[in-house]
């Protein structure tokens, strides 16, 4: 079962429990996976719904971030609504002492001395790590041992 089909089911779950926030955020979401479906032209495969999942839960922790830095913590805490149940379909983010030893195995691996080798680590740990991987934790990681 695809990822777009479990959110469909999971809205009809919702609407019948009278869960407001959570259908709302969740036909967010299908919309979002019928939009890119409608884009491309084709039927998505489940690591491109999880990259739109990726996606969207960046969006939305950037919306949160900027509706606190406005002083609205009421379109705030509908986004974090929405962030709950993205992370819920993604798969476990790795924890920060395993991204560590990915980001020393590659940097290792490949031989990286300077910060003008990041583009080439960040690609070795993003493909070895996969989804699991958050970027912005494996930039931040990177960093700091080629620097």
């Amino acid at each position: 079962m695809s990822i777009l089909s479990e959110l469909q089911e999971s809205v009809k779950v919702a609407l019948k429990a009278g869960d407001r926030e959570r259908v709302s955020a969740l036909r967010m979401v299908v919309c979002e996976l019928q939009n890119e479906a409608k884009r491309t032209r084709v039927e998505l495969d489940e690591s491109a719904e999880l990259a739109i999942l990726r996606r969207e839960l960046k969006r939305r922790q950037e919306s949160i971030e900027a509706f606190r830095a406005g002083g609205r913590d009421d379109l705030a805490a509908h986004e974090e609504v929405a962030v709950g149940i993205i992370e819920e379909l993604l798969p476990k983010q790795m924890d920060e002492s395993e991204l560590s030893a990915l980001v020393n195995k590659v940097v290792a691996e490949t031989g990286a001395t300077s910060v003008r080798d990041m583009g080439k680590v960040m690609a070795a740990v993003m493909a070895e790590g996969g989804v699991r991987v958050d970027g912005k934790s494996a930039s931040r990681l990177v960093k700091e041992r080629l620097s």
